[in-house]
């Protein structure tokens, strides 16, 4: 079943050739299992090098995660980009500043990708502990989550909100993804080891919660 509307998600880095290719690519891919129509990721870079395709250590990641890096080419982020976009995924803290430079109004639809996955196991853990406690019934926890996929992950921002303070980091480099560009494969593995986590941890999120 698809989603009339697919939830527009933006993942955003420097040259547009490293990071947020590979958090596009596997992100598409994994939530097209999920809901195939309902998501709609891509990505842009606040300094693009447009028209590039994705650095070949990247496109490897992407491959050896099951994603495709055919047909990509780098864009440059622009405010119109920003304006049909519903969450956007930076891969540091800078980026996510550049973003709201951009379009003030995505403050609260505007995360790094670290960040945005830690919320989502807080926001996780919260509500089972509610439902185990008792202090939030089962059937009142679930009427409170859209049954639409689309309306879930729109309104998703607004219930991380509530639990930004138990998902702040111990150190602010673990919000961040380090740039591998003209770099050696083990900045690309550190990459890797950075990015990876967050985005098997979004998709396993919308296994789990994305309704039908």
């Amino acid at each position: 079943m698809e989603s009339p509307t697919p939830v527009r998600i933006l993942t955003v880095c420097t040259g547009n050739i490293c990071r947020s290719p590979v958090a596009e690519r596997l992100l598409q891919a994994g939530l097209d299992q999920v809901l195939p129509g309902g998501f709609e990721v891509r990505s842009a870079g606040t300094r693009a090098m447009v028209g590039n395709p994705i650095q070949p250590l990247s496109a490897e990641i992407v491959n050896m995660y099951g994603g495709t890096d055919k047909g990509f080419a780098a864009r440059q982020l622009t405010p119109k980009i920003l304006r049909d976009t519903d969450i956007v995924l930076t891969m540091t803290s800078k980026h996510r500043g550049e973003v709201l430079q951009l379009d003030a109004s995505l403050l609260k639809r505007t995360f790094t990708i670290r960040e945005f996955a830690r919320m989502l196991e807080a926001l996780e853990e919260r509500d089972a502990a509610a439902v185990t406690t008792g202090t939030a019934p089962a059937e009142k926890a679930q009427a409170q989550i859209p049954s639409d996929a689309g309306a879930m992950w729109r309104g998703l921002p607004a219930r991380l909100a509530s639990v930004r303070h138990l998902a702040l980091a111990a150190d602010s480099a673990d919000n961040e993804v380090i740039d591998p560009y003209k770099r050696g494969p083990e900045v690309y593995r550190q990459m890797e080891d950075e990015l990876a986590p967050a985005i098997l941890t979004i998709l396993r999120y919308a296994r789990l919660n994305t309704p039908a």
